[in-house]
């Protein structure tokens, strides 16, 4: 699900980034609040960040340090968090004997399950692909639906789903894989 939230984040700038008054641009304080983002990923009640939409508020920068300046960023940003019960799409990447592997959004690996497929089979070769008993075809760069099966779990400062699959045992394999329910 996408959601529109309002955050608020120290920004730190290097002093480096001042200019000859000694001012910080604000070009300086978003861009360092964009790459922050995009190291940060996620947050656990938000979800993944997709964009950020406005800058409500800068405010005023306090020295911690010798080497840097904190602003405390308003802003609202777009978040995606699936969640449980959620019908999504995702792209087709990788088919094996066991499953596919979809993207969809920021998930870059959502695994769905041989066994969650009834009537589908695989059928190996240089291009295998999952036939159904009326030959529909589940190939590479095919668009799926599906609906979700999410519980949360940080691991690092990012979240990551893990999917609730009673007939995959594959959380092993790759313990940050999504897995997802067939519809």
């Amino acid at each position: 699900m996408f959601c529109e939230v309002e955050l608020l984040r120290d920004v730190a700038v290097l002093a480096e980034n001042l200019d000859r008054n000694g001012v910080i641009s604000q070009r300086s304080i978003i861009t360092r609040l964009l790459e922050d983002l995009v190291k940060e990923k996620s947050i656990k009640d938000h979800g993944y960040f997709l964009a950020v939409t406005s800058l409500k508020n800068i405010g005023k920068g306090e020295v911690v340090d010798e080497s840097g300046i904190f602003f405390p960023v308003v802003f609202n940003c777009r978040t995606f968090l699936p969640s449980t019960g959620e019908i999504l799409q995702g792209v087709v990447h990788h088919i094996f004997s066991h499953g596919v592997f979809l993207r969809c959004g920021t998930i870059k690996y959502a695994f769905l399950s041989a066994r969650k497929m009834p009537n589908y089979h695989y059928v190996a070769g240089e291009n295998p692909v999952f036939l159904s008993d009326e030959l529909a075809k589940i190939e590479n760069d095919i668009v799926v639906r599906f609906v979700g099966a999410w519980s949360k779990r940080d691991r690092e400062k990012e979240t990551r789903q893990k999917g609730i699959c009673d007939a995959c045992q594959f959380s092993w394999w790759l313990p940050w894989t999504y897995f997802i329910v067939w519809i």
